[in-house]
């Protein structure tokens, strides 16, 4: 799956992000000082994106959750469009989520340096609507590698219901990989729920923390393996796109997908 000569065939680097549509917050004022960023365009988020892109050269697949689909806030630019033309990455897709007026539009992104079979999106559960999983397809049958993107919500009893869904979606596969911001910890009872329910398995070690970016507390996003996906190193990107940290993985992919 990987680019030829990039990385080993067996071994995929995965990346997960919420971009904030780019926000560059730094500090929780910010979430003040800075709101009308949410709604209104801003030169500094061009370039924001630009340090961003530079630092996916090495991954393979990448998930993003929160980037603008594009709307007043971003310039009407396609951030996940954007982010895979200026990282070079073939292929791309997007699930727009949320979408205030012209002002603002959030989505989670994939992108991918190998074409996949099949790629579905799905609303999640929710008393407020916004919430959805991007769901992928690398490969057929048995052999097939299921990527699923998703962006949960804050209240406990909402994220329950999402697990819920997720782990219908997701059923019986042996080879999943779970990515995104899922607004809890990997022991939670709500993604103990998940755990339960599906092959995917809790961290081997503590998860890095991922927010907030200017001083990492909770880690809140996660990158989540059926058994048979083995995951070699689980890290944070030193440069945050927004207030959550970049969260990096180093996997290694059984022998039957590693021709996918």
């Amino acid at each position: 799956m990987a680019a030829p000569g990039a990385h080993s065939a067996a071994h995929l680097q995965l990346l997960s992000c919420n971009i904030a549509a780019g926000g560059n917050i730094r500090r929780y004022g910010d979430y003040l000082t800075k709101s009308w960023k949410h709604v209104l365009p801003t030169r500094g988020t061009r370039s924001n994106l630009d340090q961003f892109a530079d630092l996916l050269s090495e991954f393979d697949l990448v998930g993003l959750q929160e980037a603008d689909a594009g709307s007043l806030r971003s310039g009407f630019v396609n951030q996940t469009q954007y982010l895979a033309e200026a990282a070079a990455f073939p292929y791309w897709s997007h699930q727009p989520n949320r979408k205030i007026a012209r002002f603002a539009a959030s989505a989670n992104g994939l992108l991918t340096r190998r074409e996949p079979n099949e790629v579905l999106d799905y609303p999640l559960p929710g008393r407020i609507p916004g919430r959805g999983a991007l769901w992928a397809r690398f490969g057929e049958g048995e052999r097939a590698l299921i990527v699923v993107i998703a962006h949960l919500s804050l209240g406990p009893a909402a994220r329950r219901a999402q697990f819920e869904f997720l782990a219908e979606l997701i059923g019986g596969q042996d080879h999943v990989v779970l990515m995104g911001d899922l607004n809890c910890s990997a022991h939670s009872p709500e993604l103990k729920l998940l755990y339960r329910n599906t092959a995917l398995t809790p961290p081997a070690e503590t998860p890095p923390a991922t927010f907030p970016s200017w001083r990492p507390r909770r880690a809140i996003d996660h990158i989540l393996t059926t058994p048979g996906i083995h995951i070699e190193r689980l890290w944070t990107l030193p440069h945050p796109v927004s207030d959550h940290l970049p969260l990096a993985a180093r996997v290694r992919l059984p022998i039957a997908l590693a021709g996918n």
